[in-house]
Order: C-alpha cells, then structure tokens, then sequence
C-alpha cells in the first residue's frame, strides 16, 4: 500500500509557535511537546526555552535533549497490531521491547504513538509523525472511540456493566465510564467495551473494582480504523480515507439488538 507522502516543509509558514514546530518535526503531540518545554528540555539557537508562547524562525536551531530536530519530509500514518509484552513509549531503561521497533522504516526514530496500550494488552495502534494529527485524536473533544474485546476469569454480570456505563469513581475526580458495551454470543467471559477517554488502565481499573481479573484484553478499533486481519507484530499504513475518518470522527460502530447492545441514557438505543 502506497504510503502518505505529503511534504511537510511545503506546507509550514514560519515564525512558527515552538510547540507547532515541535510537533510537525514529529517530535509528539501538540500538549507533549508544551510539557516538553516546561521541563526545560528544549533550546533554540543554544538557550533553552521554557515559554510556550516562543515563535522560531525557518533559520533558528532548535534541539530537544540536545538533539536537533527538522521539519518531517514526509507523513506517517501507520496501524500496528502491538504484541503483548511490548510498551509503547519510546524508551524505558528497564524495558527490551518498544512497539515502535516492529515498524520497519527508515524514519522510525520519527514515530510517536497516538494514545497507548499498556504492556499487559495488545491489538490496534495508531503510529505517526503528524504532531496534529494527534492532537485531534487525543483531545477528548473529538471523542474518538475505542473498541476492545475484553475476557474476564468468570461470567459478566450485566448490572456490572450498567454501573460502568453510569461511570464509577475510583482513584479520581472524575468517574470512569465505558460508553457501549456488546454482549458476544455463545460465550460468558468475553465483552466487547467501547470508550470514548480512555484514561491510565481505565478498563482494568473499571472490572477490578468490580471484581473481576481481565485475563485478556485487544483493542479491535479506533474510530473507523479496525484492527482486521493484522497479526501481532504486523503493521500497515493508512489509507487517505482512514486518516480522513479518524479527522472527521466518522467510526465504524456496529448496531445491535436490543438484548446485546447497551448504551447511557440519553443515547440512542435501549438498556436492559
């Protein structure tokens, strides 16, 4: 499949906010690279920067941990399907084995994950280098959804589920909350979990309290980007459709039965 070949340089106008320029240097998201010089962890023109509000010029050098960055040549937008067993940040000393790594390019120290999936779980993530466009789909605004296939070590209870739809309030201010879940047939540990935020371990944290052990756990979506055939460890670049989709918010949600599909009040569709 043809990858996205869009020439960054072509389309930036400079002066340019820091971060902006951060981001589409692929160095992350828009609210990382912020964080990123806060901490004092980038110089331009050899001083270090700490004010988010700082415009470069084309000219000006701007190094982040004392490495010089430059505007992507290109745009990545690349589906894995991440193994267990692998973390996906960018490095960790007491970690061997980074998601990243299993993208096989020329440009794959430019890639950042677009959201995370913890070690212990596996299926769909979203690589890029398009700072902005990870922004979009981090920003809880834009509510892309989420979709995994959750296994439990005993059978759901569906008043479990309808407490984790009205949202459950655990180690936050604010309560975490499943948006949809869909009863699978023929079986009794296995659920499929919708979410929209997607906090640290929400899903574990959500069933723990309930008292189950997720004995498994494969995100199947994002937005319109279904995990499909994929196999752990493979990856695929994304169609100009996807990455319009995802930008739109367009998703792939299926629709079911009443007795199956289970919404919050106020949405379409019924609760048991």
């Amino acid at each position: 499949m043809a990858q996205m070949r869009n020439r960054v340089s072509d389309i930036a106008r400079f002066p340019m906010r820091l971060q902006a320029f951060m981001a589409k240097c692929g160095v992350g998201s828009r609210r990382g690279c912020e964080a990123l010089i806060q901490q004092g962890r980038v110089m331009v023109n050899n001083r270090i920067v700490r004010e988010l509000g700082t415009k470069v010029n084309e000219d000006d050098i701007v190094q982040v941990d004392t490495e010089t960055i430059e505007l992507a040549d290109r745009l990545y937008y690349i589906a894995l399907n991440k193994p267990r067993g692998y973390v996906c940040t960018n490095y960790d000393p007491n970690e061997d084995k980074y998601a990243r790594d299993l993208i096989d390019i020329r440009e794959n120290s430019m890639l950042f994950n677009v959201g995370r999936l913890d070690k212990d779980s596996n299926g769909l993530i979203i690589f890029t280098n398009d700072g902005d466009f990870a922004n979009k789909m981090m920003h809880p605004k834009y509510e892309v959804e989420k979709e995994y296939i959750v296994k439990l070590d005993k059978e759901i209870v569906i008043d479990d589920l309808t407490r984790a739809l009205d949202g459950i309030y655990i180690d936050l201010p604010r309560p975490y909350r499943i948006r949809r879940y869909d009863l699978m047939p023929r079986t009794k540990e296995f659920v499929r979990i919708t979410l929209i935020e997607g906090k640290n371990r929400e899903i574990r944290k959500i069933f723990s309290y309930l008292g189950y052990e997720v004995k498994s756990l494969t995100r199947i979506r994002v937005g319109c980007v279904e995990l499909g055939d994929l196999k752990p460890g493979e990856w695929r670049n994304l169609t100009r459709e996807e990455v319009g989709g995802l930008l739109s918010g367009k998703d792939n949600s299926r629709k079911g039965g009443k007795k199956r599909y289970q919404q919050r009040r106020g949405e379409d569709g019924n609760r048991d």
